[in-house]
């Protein structure tokens, strides 16, 4: 009886992440990262939109790993004259989930489905 608690003690914890897993929806991303305090669902704000970067970057190879790392990164020049800060803070896999849903917007109104506010 007891080799059988063991082996499902150690499934169990074999089974858990070694670290705090990153928000695996993009939108919880999102809020945990404030990129709400530059960015809006469809309109300009400080940076550009999320539906204007989905459009630009739709069907385009390689765009959530170009993407992903201009949020860690920063960049200036691609949309007008303010730059966007680098997000060090932001984890590889919080970017990941971030340019993924931003890809997942097709410019409708369907995004709210997709969880934004």
């Amino acid at each position: 009886m007891s080799s059988k608690l063991y082996l499902l003690l150690y499934a169990l914890l074999a089974s858990m992440p070694a670290t705090a897993a990153p928000p695996a929806d993009g939108w919880a991303a999102v809020e945990a990262a404030h990129c709400l305090a530059c960015h809006e669902l469809r309109k300009v704000r400080v940076g550009p939109p999320f539906q204007a970067i989905a459009k630009r970057f739709a069907g385009q190879p390689g765009a959530a790993r170009y993407l992903a790392q201009s949020i860690r990164s920063g960049g200036h020049g691609r949309w007008g004259a303010v730059p966007m800060p680098a997000q060090p803070q932001v984890s590889p896999a919080q970017a990941a989930a971030i340019a993924e849903w931003i890809l997942s917007l097709d410019g409708g109104d369907n995004a709210q489905a997709r969880g934004a506010r």
